[in-house]
């Protein structure tokens, strides 16, 4: 996408071809500054801590940071003690143990000395293949959102008014994003329509990134807290809601940004159609009850007590909100079973959250 109308990614291989340089998304939305992964070690990190976010960009570092680790040992041992300690990094997401799992198979079918350049290949070949994914995600997501505008039928000036939770955008994948390709591909297209930024409370995914990214793509947005969307839907002023997802299970419980559920809640009692956009990556087939199989990553306290924004003085500092002391819990993810989501935008096609059409979909001949 455009930043001040220059195409950027938010990971790209570096000029010499021997490292990635990932936009350190910490600094967001107020500092644009890159960081230089040369190691494993750096990759293992900037996943970690949130340098490098979203399960379709975290895959495609990943994918990158297992690479780097094979130019120093491709061993059988060093390539699966690799890839082990990358899945550990963060352990939501499925994107990122699907990277590192392909990633695996494929140098292991290799002789030892061939695996660095199929490993560093492979990696540049996820990187674009998730850029076409999210693209066909946002042309099958298109015809709904202009379904929708033709449907209302009420006060047609109005643009189509859209909520969305957390940051599922072209800086959590490499390029156009998941829920946000839809919006992007409407707002290119001429339709009308207005984004509900909901800031997604820890961490402030919402309001940091996904507001940077839709201004700077010059999509109409307005920021919300995050308890206002029910409110929203109530009284008329949600059309549609679109997320992303870290995990989804074989029957269509979708895993995602803490607070999703709330929203899903919100949506079903106001008849409000709740999609969820879904690189077949994301997929897990092998996990069915979401609430019980999905491990949900518990984060530091810290992110729940403690606000960082922009002082008056042009430093980005952090701010304690509660007492010293104050115990908090801070669970990353939640999840929304099935039955509260309307359908499943894919590279493949909108599909029901059901299981049998999730086999059916992914048994299609590309």
């Amino acid at each position: 996408m455009k930043v001040a109308g220059e195409w950027l990614r938010p990971l790209r291989v570096a000029a010499a071809g021997d490292a990635v340089v990932v936009i350190d998304q910490r600094l967001l939305p107020h500092r644009l500054a890159f960081e230089t992964l040369a190691t494993p070690q750096a990759v293992h990190h900037a996943i970690r801590e949130m340098v490098v976010r979203g399960a379709p960009l975290i895959g495609a570092t990943a994918a990158y940071g297992l690479a780097l680790a094979l130019k120093t040992d491709a061993s059988d041992s060093a390539v699966e003690a690799q890839a082990a300690w990358l899945k550990a990094a963060r352990p939501t997401a499925v994107n990122l143990a699907w990277a590192l799992d392909r990633m695996v198979r494929h140098v292991r079918a290799r002789p030892v000395p061939a695996r660095a350049a199929a490993a560093w290949a492979l990696a540049g070949h996820i990187a674009e293949e998730d850029v076409d994914v999210n693209r066909r995600i946002g042309e099958h997501g298109l015809p709904l959102l202009r379904e929708i505008a033709a449907r209302r039928g009420v006060d047609p000036g109005r643009p189509l008014n859209v909520l969305t939770h957390c940051n599922a955008g072209w800086l959590a994948t490499v390029d156009w994003g998941t829920a946000t390709s839809p919006i992007y591909q409407a707002h290119e297209a001429g339709l009308p329509l207005h984004v509900w930024v909901d800031e997604t409370r820890p961490r402030n995914q919402g309001a940091s990134l996904t507001a940077w990214e839709l201004g700077q793509a010059g999509v109409p947005h307005t920021l919300i807290a995050d308890n206002a969307g029910g409110h929203l839907m109530q009284h008329g002023q949600v059309d549609l809601v679109i997320v992303g997802c870290d995990r989804v299970t074989a029957r269509g419980d979708a895993c995602n940004k803490i607070g999703t559920y709330l929203k899903a809640l919100a949506a079903f009692d106001n008849g409000v159609p709740f999609y969820v956009a879904m690189p077949t990556s994301t997929l897990d087939l092998a996990v069915s009850d979401g609430l019980a199989e999905i491990p949900i990553e518990e984060r530091r306290s810290r992110e729940v007590t403690h606000l960082a924004g922009l002082a008056e003085s042009g430093q980005v500092i952090e701010v304690a909100i509660a007492p010293a002391g104050t115990p908090a819990a801070n669970p990353a993810f939640d999840v929304t079973p099935a039955r509260l989501v309307t359908a499943l935008i894919t590279e493949r096609g909108v599909v029901a959250a059901e299981e049998r059409a999730l086999r059916a979909l992914m048994a299609q001949t590309l």
